[in-house]
């Protein structure tokens, strides 16, 4: 059930992406936060990893699957406490979460075109988080996904909400 609720929100955030016209293919790169969008971007922050680190990988097709390879950067990031900020995507419903896609851009803005899989990280809290549409930040175990099974990139595992 889970695995479908996450390939649904990885096909909505491309099928919204679609809608608009971007130099950025839908469903790849970071994401655009369009000037229009009622949602203010996320505010720049040295204590965070910037989304430019994490959407700035390639990908290689094996067989019928689409894998990511990471670079130095990123696999430096893997096994350890990192934090990162970005917009709720609840799996499931209710206004606590402790399970969700944390988004470089808030899939919430129709003026706003989604990115791929690099712009998005799973997360598992400790606690469950009050839902927002606000950004958010977590902190938490991150791990770098070479052959995840729902086709995600990185998750955070042990999370819990830091201002």
């Amino acid at each position: 059930m889970k695995r479908a609720v996450v390939l649904l929100a990885l096909a909505f955030a491309a099928s919204a992406g679609a809608q608009l016209s971007s130099p950025v293919p839908a469903g790849a790169g970071p994401g655009v936060h369009d000037p229009k969008s009622p949602f203010a971007p996320l505010p720049a922050r040295s204590d965070v990893v910037p989304w430019s680190l994490l959407t700035a990988i390639k990908t290689k097709t094996e067989k019928n699957k689409v894998l990511p390879v990471f670079d130095k950067p990123q696999l430096a990031l893997n096994q350890k406490t990192q934090r990162i900020q970005g917009f709720m995507m609840p799996l499931e419903p209710g206004e606590k979460q402790t399970h969700f896609l944390l988004s470089s851009v808030p899939l919430t803005c129709s003026f706003c075109m989604p990115g791929g899989p690099e712009s998005m990280v799973e997360v598992k809290t400790k606690t469950p988080l009050k839902y927002t549409l606000e950004p958010v930040t977590v902190e938490g175990k991150f791990a770098v996904l070479n052959d995840d099974p729902y086709g995600l990139y990185y998750r955070i595992t042990d999370a819990v909400g830091v201002k």
